[in-house]
This record gives C-alpha cells, structure tokens and sequence, in this order.
C-alpha cells in the first residue's frame, strides 16, 4: 500500500481572531504527540457543535490547494498552510485520490476518513473574501476529515500509510459532488448511503434528503446568516 508522507503537523488554542473565537490559527509541531481518539494532544477547538468530536478528530488539507486560490484571489496574504485550520497537509493527497473509509496507520495510531470537511462562513472571514466558503465547496476542495480507530503516538516524520480500502469505496471529490453538487440525485443518494463509514451527521442528512426530497438549509453554515 501507499505511503505518504507529511508535509507539516499542526495545533492549535482557542483565541478571539476575525471577530469569533477559533482555534483555526494553528502552529507547526515537530515533536511526538499522542493521537486519542478526540485529535492531537494540545489541539482545541472553540465550537465543539459543528467541529471536532470522535468523527471529526483530524482535518487534512492538500497543499497544492494554496496555489490555486492565491492564482484566483492573489492579494497580500499568505495563502499557505496552515490557513484552512487543517491539522496536517502533504502532497499528492487529493479528493480524487482519497477515498471514504480508506485507513491510514500514523506511526502508532490507525485512522480513518470519515466525511469530506463542510466549509463555513468563518473561512470567508478569516481570508477577507466574500463567499470563498461558497466558492470552496462548489469546486470541491474541502479537505476530508478522520475518525481515530486507534489511538497512539505519531509525528511529522512517520507517513500515512494505507492499510485499508473500502471495495465500494467513492472518493472524496465524488462525495462533495453529490452531497454539496447534485444534493437530491435520488442515484447519488442512495450511492452515499451504501458508503459504511460516512460519518453518523452526514449519513442522517442523506437518508433525510431521500425521505423528505428536500435539502438542509445551508445558510448559516456557508454565510452565517439564516438568509431568506
């Protein structure tokens, strides 16, 4: 199986930025740190209702999204890692690539993918540009998050290696093409519900589209207001 390996490891604290609190401003870490099954030791997370918990322990963001959204919006800031909050980033790891439910062994730990990562309106105020939460999530460079399966020690310095490849397995880009670009696409839909280990609030969300034919307000979320 592949190996791939990190580009930086990151971790933050709570603090009042861009007029929220937020843990998103993280710092490099080069030392071991101990992976449990809620995120790395020493990283916070400010709201813990639409971040963080057992199915959202890690987010990871390629690095080769950075020079695409410096090539659209350009400007004086630094758009490098790790600016979208992420915990780690390496390259060659997109979401053509990777896949829902893939299992990587990290050093000690073993973790896997569990949902692409739902852009906020809190991105869009942290890089000062109108909608770029919109703009992320319809082009589809979310990023993706992991649930710990188990925990232990890991570093910079030991890769991702996958273990494990789900035989029915939808990558994530083909995810966020169906959940966030087709959201009522009755195929679609019942492709996403077939996926075992999308995590438990986007597989509610899925079954509920296809009961109800209609999808979640996404106002909030991508604008921070409740809109119309």
């Amino acid at each position: 199986m592949k190996s791939n390996y990190l580009d930086r490891i990151y971790r933050g604290k709570v603090e009042h930025r861009y007029g929220f609190d937020t843990a998103m401003n993280k710092l490099p870490v080069d030392t071991h740190l101990y992976l449990s099954l809620e995120g790395l030791e020493g990283d916070q997370c400010a709201d813990l209702h639409h971040h963080g918990g057992v199915e959202r322990a890690l987010h990871q963001y390629p690095l080769e999204h950075y020079a695409y959204w410096k090539e659209k919006y350009g400007g004086d800031v630094q758009w490098e890692a790790p600016g979208m909050g992420e915990n780690f980033s390496s390259r060659d790891m997109t979401e053509e690539t990777v896949c829902l439910g893939d299992r990587y062994q990290w050093g000690e730990a073993i973790i896997e993918v569990s949902q692409p990562r739902s852009p906020c309106f809190k991105l869009s105020k942290r890089w000062q540009v109108e909608n770029f939460s919109v703009d992320m999530q319809e082009i589809s460079r979310c990023g993706w998050l992991y649930r710990v399966i188990q925990p232990g020690m890991v570093s910079v310095d030991e890769p991702l290696e996958l273990i494990e490849r789900e035989p029915n397995a939808m990558t994530i880009r083909e995810v966020c093409d169906v959940f966030f670009g087709d959201p009522l696409n009755n195929d679609g839909l019942l492709k996403l519900q077939q996926q075992t280990k999308l995590s438990a609030s986007w597989m509610t969300k899925v079954i509920e589209r296809l009961e109800t034919n209609r999808v979640e307000n996404w106002n909030f979320r991508l604008l921070g207001h409740a809109g119309l």
